[in-house]
């Protein structure tokens, strides 16, 4: 008999307090939000046991709504989380001067409306430079920009040396050159071009002959 009593007076007492809060009594809740810069499908979303698909955009890059099928009734708490994130797409996440809603109450606030956004896989451009014996060069990534000098190689040291250019969202075109050639040599790029792959390049080569 006593079970019976608490029930309904800590349902009371808890939606008291969220309506102090500035809350809602609504009986029942969406758990609704958008995801930002979608790219490519194979998101899940996952809250209270209910599992969501996102689907890509008809747009890559484009904001997806989303809504869960069964509705939360006042005082669920919810968690929403990738339980996997879109292909080629590991963050995604609460942007930056966000209220990061998707952990909460229903019945806090009027809606449950979370934002969520995505960024594209990326990677450094990495490579070796031989033959070089002069300062100056200075490689750059002519596609979307980022550069980098290379110098030469300390007294002893014999190339060739690693180096590596501003990393480059995945599906991105790249193109590895030189903008300024080393005192007294040419340098010349072998397999600078290309598409980025879902992981880091490390196949360029520069190569350094006296002028």
């Amino acid at each position: 008999m006593k079970s019976s009593l608490i029930r309904p007076a800590l349902a009371l007492a808890l939606a008291a307090g969220l309506a102090g809060c500035g809350g809602s009594d609504k009986a029942e809740f969406v758990v609704k939000g958008t995801i930002a810069n979608v790219h490519y499908s194979g998101a899940v979303l996952s809250t209270n046991g209910m599992d969501l698909p996102i689907p890509a955009p008809a747009r890559p890059g484009d904001t997806v709504s989303f809504a869960f099928p069964n509705k939360l009734e006042y005082g669920d708490v919810y968690n929403v989380v990738f339980k996997s994130t879109p292909e080629h797409q590991r963050e995604c996440g609460t942007p930056q001067n966000t209220i990061a809603n998707f952990n909460d109450t229903a019945g806090r606030l009027e809606d449950i409306n979370i934002t969520f956004v995505c960024s594209l896989n990326n990677y450094p451009l990495k490579g070796k430079v031989n033959g070089l014996t002069a300062d100056g060069l200075v490689l750059a990534n002519g596609s979307t920009g980022g550069s980098g000098p290379v110098a030469k190689p300390a007294v002893g040291v014999t190339t060739p040396l690693d180096f590596a250019l501003p990393n480059v969202n995945y599906g991105t075109t790249y193109g590895v050159v030189v903008i300024t050639q080393p005192t007294g040599q040419v340098c010349t790029v072998v397999n600078g071009t290309g598409t980025m792959p879902d992981a880091e390049v490390t196949n360029i080569q520069v190569n350094c002959v006296s002028a």
